[in-house]
């Protein structure tokens, strides 16, 4: 085999071999491509490295002898419909589900058959053609088009109000900038975090509220267009725990996490999330997606008997102690990224305003006191990581004392949303290189879906709510 030109073999992790299959079929090679694996204390600090030299013979035959086992480019590309019948619809769907379980297209939960009927109706959230190629899934680089996208949302019991959105998030997680190529695989445990703007979070009542990060039977949305990218990441991307997948403790969520910002609730002067990250004029339907690999709650409220500015400015340094923990995922978005998406509820953002803090403020305060004495660096062993990075404005920024969690405090993310309460805010820790936006598009007649929304599920204002 050849790989721009030149004859290859991988040598790889053992416990990596299926994402290492993965990516090799993501970048066009056949999928058997030679590989000669050892075990992961090969790549461990002060390890042995005779046993390569062992074994070099596999090497040379690998890189002379391969030949594919099937003509690749011949192979057909058409996929059979899957016909499952039973005597009762409930037999039928139980026969369904077992077999995308056997065959590793479910999640573990139960999920709706996608038929051609369903699938069609779902595609009545896009005026964008079925075949429209959107871009190609890491690792495993299957095609995300349009209507997988639809079969998807299907699966994971999704509306056609719902497309609009999840097409976007698709698109800002296959942008290279977001490092879905490596995070898919990586062992970190990340999952996609999706901020939705716009007036389109309250059309397809997105919970931008109380258990905006939950399940939410009166607010949907957020949970079947989650779970939906998740099992494209799983089908199309190949992210199969232990396989394809090899977050050591996996990312906690079926549904990754898709929620609004609750543009409501911004205190006077705060601009929704989109415009202040991305540009976009105030108003615009947009996503914003950036990977995650934790959660923590923060209790921000003291006990009760402090001032109004004692209990802010208490709750900000308590909220910096969270966010100074050094774990090192904030180096891969310390120069265009972000360390991570702090979570205001609407009454502390309110609060915090009124005492005459800013977003820009609250930024700033952050990240001057999350600052890392070089000390603390070495001692922790973080410097090593900072000047071994492969960004070389991290490596520079070996030379800052104290050292800051982001190169600038306008890389943090501060997000309104959640429920009206004062005592907590919440920390996702980010685990990504860039914060990518993309715009939504909705359809002609997308009104008339909205309305069939209340038809079928109750009036979506929060009158109807209990």
């Amino acid at each position: 085999m050849e790989m721009a030109g030149i004859p290859t073999v991988l040598l790889a992790r053992t416990d990596f071999l299926g994402v290492i299959r993965n990516a090799v079929c993501g970048l066009g090679f056949p999928p058997e491509t030679p590989l000669v694996s050892f075990p992961v204390d090969l790549f461990l600090p002060e390890s042995d490295l005779t046993t390569v030299r062992a074994r070099r013979q596999e090497f040379y035959e690998a890189l002379t002898g391969w030949t594919p086992s099937r003509d690749y480019a011949a192979a057909g590309t058409g996929t059979p419909l899957v016909t499952v019948s039973a005597e009762t619809h409930e037999q039928t769907f139980d026969r369904a589900n077992a077999l995308m379980l056997a065959s590793t297209w479910g999640d573990g939960l139960p999920v709706r058959p996608p038929t051609p009927e369903r699938v069609d109706w779902i595609l009545r959230g896009t005026q964008l053609p079925r075949t429209q190629l959107i871009g190609k899934f890491p690792p495993r680089g299957a095609l995300a088009t349009v209507e997988a996208c639809a079969i998807a949302l299907a699966m994971a019991g999704g509306r056609p109000e719902y497309l609009p959105v999840l097409i976007a998030a698709v698109e800002a997680f296959l942008d290279p900038r977001s490092g879905g190529q490596s995070l898919q695989a990586d062992s970190g445990s990340a999952y996609p975090v999706v901020v939705v703007n716009g007036p389109i979070s309250r059309q397809i009542r997105l919970n931008t509220s109380f258990g905006c990060l939950g399940p939410d039977p009166q607010r949907p949305a957020g949970a079947s267009i989650g779970r939906a990218l998740r099992l494209m990441q799983q089908n199309l991307g190949g992210a199969l725990p232990g396989v394809g997948a090899m977050g050591m403790w996996g990312a906690m969520r079926y549904t990754n996490a898709v929620f609004g910002e609750d543009e409501a609730g911004l205190p006077e002067g705060w601009t929704p999330h989109g415009a202040d990250r991305h540009g976009y004029a105030p108003g615009t339907n947009c996503v914003s997606l950036v990977f995650a690999t934790g959660a923590t709650n923060i209790r921000r409220r003291g006990f009760g008997g402090e001032s109004r500015e004692v209990d802010a400015l208490q709750g900000m340094r308590r909220t910096a102690k969270y966010l100074r923990s050094p774990n090192l995922g904030c180096l891969m978005g310390w120069s265009r990224g972000t360390p991570g998406v702090l979570l205001l509820s609407p009454i502390v953002a309110k609060a915090m305003t009124e005492l005459g803090w800013t977003k820009d403020s609250i930024r700033t305060f952050l990240w001057e006191h999350t600052r890392i004495p070089a000390d603390e660096l070495a001692l922790d062993g973080i410097d090593t990581w900072i000047r071994l990075d492969h960004d070389p404005a991290v490596r520079a920024s070996i030379a800052l004392d104290p050292w800051p969690m982001s190169s600038r405090p306008e890389n943090l993310v501060v997000i309104i949303a959640g429920g009206g309460h004062p005592t907590n805010s919440y920390w996702l820790e980010s685990y990504g290189p860039e914060v990518v936006g993309k715009t939504i598009s909705v359809p002609d007649g997308f009104d008339a879906l909205l309305k069939e929304a209340d038809r079928e599920l109750g009036c979506g204002e929060e009158v109807c709510m209990i």
